[in-house]
């Protein structure tokens, strides 16, 4: 199953999901918790487009993700 690889693999994730998805509920994204117990869960007041509705709050998060990760070959 891909959830026992998420468990090993152990990796730094983002999940930035919106909160009135009418195909991905919340549940879902919360589920990913129980995976990724380190995972940052970032939930907006949008449907199942966050990221054309909330670009201007998602962005910033993304970028940040990315320069906090381990920089690998440096």
């Amino acid at each position: 199953m891909w959830q026992e690889w998420l468990r090993q693999a152990s990796l730094p994730a983002q999940i930035l999901w919106g909160r009135n998805d009418p195909f991905f509920v919340e549940a879902g994204a919360r589920a990913y918790l129980t995976d990724l117990p380190n995972a940052e869960l970032h939930l907006f007041d949008t449907g199942h487009f966050a990221l054309e509705e909330r670009l201007d709050a998602i962005a910033p998060l993304v970028a940040g993700f990315v320069n906090r990760l381990p920089k690998f070959g440096t």
